[in-house]
């Protein structure tokens, strides 16, 4: 309940960032600057957080992460409301959060497996993704509403109201009855050590690998939407805001769909790679924003199925004492790789204009699918069979 409040404020944040920074400077290389500031963090320090919040008591820890980005969501406020925000400082506060962010979502998506029996996590995993995606329908929604009535700074205030309903359910939250794993203390627990694991399990490095080319150039949506709709499509903001609303409908429906399938094996991940890049390319194709909406619940939908079979196959194949490395590891491939992606697409996006990202995207998607159907029949079959 209160994730579902919180991230719901996290995407009035999200989006309504996005819209500030593309009406002060009417450019997809800023907006794509933005992304690599948020993220950047993400790529430079969520390894070793990951490391970090195996050896951490996860829910005293969540209680800090949320905390600290309440007061990040204060502060955009205070900035949004100047008549002239600078965008400097947007950038520094966006930093900010990406730093939080790098701790936050290895403890908050690893938790996950503190809260159910280990028969549970792939259902667990599968509700967890309805809560943040269906924030992610009435976030976009609720941020191009409250920007048009009462402007920026109410979007930014809101989120950081939100925090407080996380935070209280946090403290409510009945400990002895959660799964919790000790603490190791000064243990020694190395990024090294998640390394060598992943690398001697053909399923997870496979699946790694495909990440590594999707987060680069296909997962990156917070920058290409926008820019497809307001420079290919030549629509107005709140035809993205409804665009993403949609996009994230189609996620929701996808995982009430699979909520009791078990994407547990790699073909599930090929398969979501190739649905990811087929849908990205019909989006694309789409000659206005009309057209372009049931394209972007197909894509939302695909998305949904692609990431939780990522995350389920990892949740599933990781040693406990693994998880938080793995699962750290791969928000570093899936959003620590936007610093990369994000400048790359939105010059692409100048340059070309606003389809070009999301053929680009596709196209990547489904080379990644291909690289993991080749991967896994020479590697996991033979690994299975000695």
């Amino acid at each position: 309940m209160g994730q579902l409040v919180s991230n719901t404020g996290n995407w009035l944040t999200n989006v309504a960032i996005i819209l500030l920074v593309l009406k002060l400077t009417h450019s997809g290389l800023d907006v794509g600057i933005l992304a690599a500031c948020a993220y950047g963090p993400v790529l430079v320090l969520t390894a070793w957080a990951g490391a970090f919040v195996d050896n951490t008591n996860k829910h005293r820890f969540l209680l800090l992460t949320q905390s600290l980005e309440m007061l990040q969501s204060f502060s955009l406020a205070a900035l949004a409301f100047m008549h002239h925000p600078p965008i400097l400082g947007l950038y520094a506060l966006a930093v900010l959060g990406g730093i939080f962010l790098a701790f936050d979502n290895p403890v908050r998506r690893s938790f996950v497996s503190e809260m159910v029996s280990k028969d549970d996590i792939p259902n667990a995993v599968t509700l967890y993704g309805i809560i943040t995606n269906g924030s992610r329908v009435f976030g976009p929604a609720l941020a191009g509403l409250l920007v048009s009535v009462v402007g920026y700074g109410w979007c930014f205030t809101f989120d950081a109201l939100s925090y407080l309903v996380v935070i209280c359910c946090i403290l409510r939250m009945r400990v002895s009855e959660l799964f919790l794993r000790e603490a190791k203390g000064k243990a020694k627990s190395t990024v090294r050590d998640g390394l060598r694991y992943i690398k001697a399990t053909p399923e997870l490095w496979i699946t790694f690998a495909m990440l590594a080319v999707i987060g680069v150039f296909s997962y990156n949506f917070t920058v290409t939407l926008p820019l497809l709709v307001t420079s290919g499509l030549h629509g107005a903001t709140n035809e993205f805001t409804i665009l993403y609303s949609i996009f994230s409908l189609g996620s929701v429906t996808g995982a009430l769909i699979i909520a009791k399938k078990r994407l547990v094996q790699l073909r599930h991940v090929v398969v979501g790679a190739f649905a990811l890049g087929i849908t990205m390319l019909v989006l694309g194709a789409m000659p206005n924003t009309s057209f372009a909406m049931p394209a972007g619940f197909a894509l939302g939908l695909a998305s949904l199925v692609y990431i939780t079979a990522t995350t389920t196959l990892m949740q599933v194949q990781s040693k406990p004492e693994m998880l938080g490395r793995v699962l750290a590891l791969q928000s570093v491939l899936m959003f620590g790789t936007t610093p990369i992606g994000g400048p790359l697409l939105g010059w692409l996006s100048d340059v070309e204009g606003g389809r070009a990202p999301i053929f680009v995207g596709g196209v990547a998607a489904i080379l990644a699918g291909g690289l993991g159907y080749y991967a896994s029949k020479r590697f996991v079959t033979t690994a299975d069979a000695a």
